[in-house]
């Protein structure tokens, strides 16, 4: 009797074992990311297990610029990203529709700052972005950015090659060339802005230039960055793709509202500590949350990037957003 009664036992404890949560295999997602503050959501859903508690072994996969996150998602070598550049996601979704569906947008700004033009603290003659006439000017990579960065500058009066030279550099050169004079102006993002201000290289000329210059006005939302899924992810495995976004809305909601989330630069991103907590963030905000003013203002930039060549073709941005 005691031997039956052991065997039960044993058997329901083994039933149970295989029926816990914890037995069952996490499904294996891989998400692309642009090393910049505007990736913070992975880190922090991975950190915080917000992933692994929707059983998600989500892998990050670092690339160093925009065109390679697409690229890699065209060949299905990852499944989503954490901060594609919208400009490179609308262009891929002009030529190939479905390529890349944005699930969460970041919006930028003066208050919810991400990029800036800084300057070298050699230089004591450039005080403003006027004075940026004549400068060797670098930016962060990719088509996007230097679009950008080039569209701040023909906006108050600056013609590229005419009254400046500009040349895309990988962000983790940023700081040393400025440091050793190969430039003297930098458009580049956080958190490098507030560690070149830190160490003494750089000033802070301008934040938030895409919405004050581009968009017209300071508060716009310049949409330059958003998590997105691609195609395949989203047929083949539907119900991985709600749980991996019930996972990033609890992440951005951390990157907005916990100011703690910030030590994970100092983890992730080489931030010193004792600046982590003043790095600025843009405003993260699943689609579902958008207001028609702030997707007017995404798309006034993309309509603006396909004027200029960037976009292949007229895209409504309502077509690769994707609300859970």
């Amino acid at each position: 009797m005691r031997k039956m009664l052991s065997a039960v036992l044993l058997a329901s404890t083994v039933c149970v074992m295989f029926s816990t949560p914890q037995a069952v295999a996490q499904d294996k997602v891989k998400m692309g990311l642009f090393i910049a503050s505007s990736a913070m959501p992975y880190f922090i859903a991975k950190e915080r297990g917000y992933f692994a508690a929707e059983n998600l072994d989500v892998e990050g996969v670092p690339l160093a610029t925009h065109p390679l996150i697409v690229q890699a998602l065209v060949k299905g070598d990852i499944d989503t990203a954490s901060n594609l550049l919208s400009l490179e996601g609308a262009n891929i979704n002009a030529l190939r529709p479905g390529t890349a569906s944005y699930f969460s947008i970041n919006c930028q700004n003066t208050k919810y700052q991400l990029e800036a033009y800084v300057v070298s603290t050699k230089n004591t003659t450039i005080q403003s972005l006027k004075d940026l006439k004549g400068a060797r000017i670098m930016s962060a990579p990719g088509p996007g950015n230097l679009f950008v960065a080039k569209g701040v500058l023909k906006n108050i009066g600056l013609e590229d090659t005419k009254d400046y030279t500009m040349q895309e550099q990988p962000m983790a050169n940023h700081i040393a060339a400025l440091q050793s004079g190969q430039f003297e102006v930098a458009y580049t993002l956080e958190p490098i802005v507030s560690m070149l201000v830190h160490r003494g290289v750089a000033r802070k000329l301008e934040s938030g230039v895409i919405a004050s210059h581009m968009l017209g006005r300071p508060d716009a939302c310049a949409v330059m960055a958003g998590g997105v899924m691609g195609d395949k992810f989203l047929k083949e495995r539907p119900q991985v793709a709600e749980r991996l976004a019930r996972a990033w809305a609890k992440a951005l909601k951390d990157g907005n509202d916990d100011p703690k989330a910030r030590d994970l630069l100092s983890k992730h991103m080489n931030t010193a500590p004792e600046i982590a907590q003043t790095v600025p963030l843009s405003y993260y905000h699943m689609v579902r949350d958008l207001s028609p003013a702030q997707i007017a203002d995404f798309q006034k930039l993309t309509d603006l990037a396909t004027t200029a060549g960037l976009v292949k073709s007229k895209i409504d941005v309502k077509s690769f957003l994707k609300t859970y």
